[in-house]
């Protein structure tokens, strides 16, 4: 989940960032990014073409293949932006399944205008980057090469209006947000919505960002009366020094469904409940290259939004990075969950406990 407000500070810097075209002299800037991967799963059957079920990026196991490839317009002048970015790739094959299929190969598609002239207060509208989380599908800008659980499982996307306002000094930006629901172009059927989603963030210096974003709506029908509430927290700590840390906290809940028929029918009492926790570092090496580790817990035993019942897994990574070229991107990374209470990764004599994958890509952009 990447934050469409904090790119840039998560991008990798020096020679290890990836280059993109400026803007032309009329507003009009074109770029581009590729990433190609090849994962292996240690633990799933030989046969098996698929990750486990909760990951949506780097998702096919044993075979070269696309993750996420788009090409990318993005027209500003003083009082207008608009951007279009078209995809392909198996990132949203899996993460747009829900989609009508045009809307599919649409990474991008929104137009602003802003609201003042003399303070920077924007109103978009349109298809957009999430702004909750610190991680995206568009590896080059996130610290480890795959995503954690906590990313995979809250919007990548978001589609509605949104108010924007960040102060002179740029140290506060806040955002108010009507959608059509969570992670949804297309509203689901029975929900009369709207969704609200809202974002305070603080970068008191340039070593330090604080975030706090939310989400109030529901991803189930009207007639369930389940309505989510969910935060994500996290800080971004030294982004561009040598040794950086991220520290993340995502935690949501679901009313319990309606229950009973007819004249019996009752609203459930309390809340199915999901957290997550995240630490990530990383230590640039050298000019050009990175090692990065993460740690993470995912605990959602009512399988609200993995779908699995009992669902309670850590995750642990160890990356590296090298940048072949400014804009060419090298990774490999090495991850193991587990998930101590329950088996729940498939092997080819059963059900597993544990999960080992090794995935590499290779990043391009223009």
């Amino acid at each position: 989940m990447n934050a469409f407000l904090i790119g840039a500070t998560l991008s990798l810097i020096s020679s290890a960032t990836l280059a993109q075209q400026p803007a032309d002299s009329s507003g009009l800037a074109i770029t581009g990014y590729v990433e190609a991967y090849y994962t292996h799963d240690f633990t799933a059957p030989k046969t098996a073409q698929e990750r486990p079920v909760f990951l949506y990026n780097h998702k096919r196991n044993r075979e070269v293949n696309l993750n996420l490839a788009f090409v990318k317009a993005a027209y500003t002048n003083d009082r207008m932006r608009a951007n279009l970015a078209v995809q392909v790739g198996t990132y949203p094959q899996y993460n747009y399944a829900a989609e009508q299929a045009l809307v599919k190969n649409i990474f991008e598609a929104n137009a602003g205008i802003k609201l003042s002239r003399n303070r920077n207060l924007w109103l978009d509208a349109g298809i957009f980057t999430s702004h909750i989380g610190f991680e995206s599908a568009i590896s080059k800008d996130c610290w480890t090469l795959t995503r954690s659980i906590l990313a995979e499982n809250s919007p990548y996307y978001l589609s509605g209006a949104k108010l924007t306002y960040t102060t002179d000094n740029g140290k506060w930006t806040l955002l108010g947000s009507v959608v059509n629901g969570w992670q949804r172009v297309k509203k689901l059927d029975g929900y009369s919505g709207p969704s609200l989603s809202t974002q305070v963030q603080y970068r008191p210096t340039a070593t330090v960002t604080l975030n706090w974003s939310t989400f109030v709506g529901s991803d189930r029908p009207d007639s369930l009366r389940q309505g989510r509430l969910f935060s994500n927290l996290y800080a971004i700590i030294n982004p561009a020094g040598r040794f950086g840390v991220i520290a993340g906290f995502d935690i949501g809940g679901d009313r319990k469904p309606v229950i009973g028929n007819g004249d019996n029918r009752r609203v459930g009492s309390g809340r199915y409940v999901w957290y997550s926790p995240v630490l990530i570092a990383r230590y640039q090496t050298t000019g050009k290259s990175y090692v990065n580790g993460r740690v993470e817990y995912y605990d959602d035993r009512n399988g609200v939004i993995i779908g699995l019942a009992g669902f309670r897994t850590w995750g642990y990574s160890l990356g590296y990075d090298y940048a072949i070229l400014p804009n060419a991107l090298f990774r490999i990374e090495g991850k193991v969950y587990n998930s101590p209470n329950n088996a729940t990764f498939e092997t080819g004599a059963g059900l597993s406990r544990t999960n080992t994958s090794l995935t590499t890509s290779l990043a391009v952009s223009f």
